[in-house]
């Protein structure tokens, strides 16, 4: 999507007669001031940078990266961060299942994906033991990306799971029986620590917690992490929490710089230095259906969530994040956050 057309399209003078040319130091008062050094000018540049490089594509897992989206306080961008991640991840060229285990289904509903009572859905994988290639559907906008959506038949799926066998890795088994080469499988978490997360942190490797730069950030946070220690110390001992995501970062308040500073002291080199700041954008693409990557490539949400990607995947690989190279700055730049609320 890099252009060396100038973006900004032809200029003309401000009032007629001849046009001043100059070379070297010398610039004509006419000569309009490099683009860079607007807000607007920084953000079309940036957002022309971030979605160029969209496309070129990541280092790739040896094996399939399973990554439990998780946090039992709700409103901290869970599904939020579950679809646009995955968009993110299959824009830079990797094959990302999505499985909604949220009975309201909001992945699904972000993703497009039709998730009504008749659609298989992965209620049937785990209570029915269907195939889970049986119930997954490919995001329309997305090449690449794929989901198992959740139905309002999710919501009993708690008490039905108590009686049957193996009730904690039933979602690991059919992940195991899953066929098709993926790169990534990330999975939405219901606010709650019931057998659905159970599920998931069984079929996991890794925990990514969205965490809001808002008061009582840390609350509750601890009984996850004891459910984390609990699974991994009785039914999956690869399970560990690799990644923390700020959320909701509004950097003109003081209260944001807090609570950033507070998670990266608790948590220290888990928490990614790209944050997510608070967007309307993001609010609003679910709306249509969509993730934030196609609702505006070139908003700040987009663009947040294109870095994080991008360090989440180095970091999988052993490779170390500069972030003196990432080409978004919305985070850091009141100037640059958009429709703060």
């Amino acid at each position: 999507m890099r252009s060396d057309a100038n973006i900004a399209g032809p200029m003309t003078d401000p009032v007629p007669g001849p046009r001043t040319e100059s070379t070297g130091a010398d610039v004509s008062r006419e000569t309009p001031p490099p683009m860079d050094d607007t807000p607007i000018g920084r953000a079309a540049q940036l957002a022309v940078d971030a979605l160029g490089r969209a496309g070129e594509g990541l280092p790739r897992p040896e094996q399939t990266r399973v990554i439990v989206v998780a946090n039992q306080k709700g409103g901290v961008g869970k599904t939020t961060t579950t679809v646009n991640l995955a968009a993110s991840l299959a824009l830079h060229g990797g094959r990302v299942l999505v499985i909604d285990l949220d009975p309201q289904g909001n992945a699904s509903t972000a993703l497009g994906i039709d998730h009504h009572a008749e659609v298989p859905s992965i209620y049937d994988v785990l209570v029915e033991s269907r195939h889970l290639s049986e119930v997954v559907q490919p995001v329309p906008d997305v090449e690449g990306l794929f989901c198992a959506p959740a139905t309002i038949d999710l919501a009993g799926a708690e008490i039905e799971l108590v009686s049957l066998v193996a009730r904690e890795s039933r979602l690991q088994r059919a992940i195991q029986a899953y066929e098709q080469p993926l790169d990534y499988i990330l999975i939405d978490c219901p606010p709650s620590l019931g057998l659905l997360t159970v599920n998931a942190l069984v079929a996991g490797q890794e925990v990514l917690i969205p965490i809001q730069c808002e008061y009582y950030a840390l609350e509750g946070l601890g009984q996850l992490l004891r459910n984390v220690d609990l699974v991994r110390g009785h039914l999956n001992p690869t399970l560990h929490v690799s990644t923390i995501l700020l959320t909701m970062y509004d950097g003109r308040t003081r209260l944001a710089s807090q609570v950033a500073e507070e998670v990266r002291t608790h948590f220290g080199d888990e928490v990614l230095r790209t944050s997510i700041p608070r967007s309307v954008r993001i609010s609003e693409a679910p709306s249509y259906g969509q993730t934030v990557l196609t609702y505006d490539p070139g908003s700040s949400g987009a663009l947040s969530y294109l870095e994080a990607a991008r360090e989440i995947a180095l970091r999988g690989v052993g490779i170390s994040y500069d972030a003196s190279q990432a080409h978004i700055g919305a985070q850091n730049d009141p100037s640059m956050v958009e429709g703060i609320q």
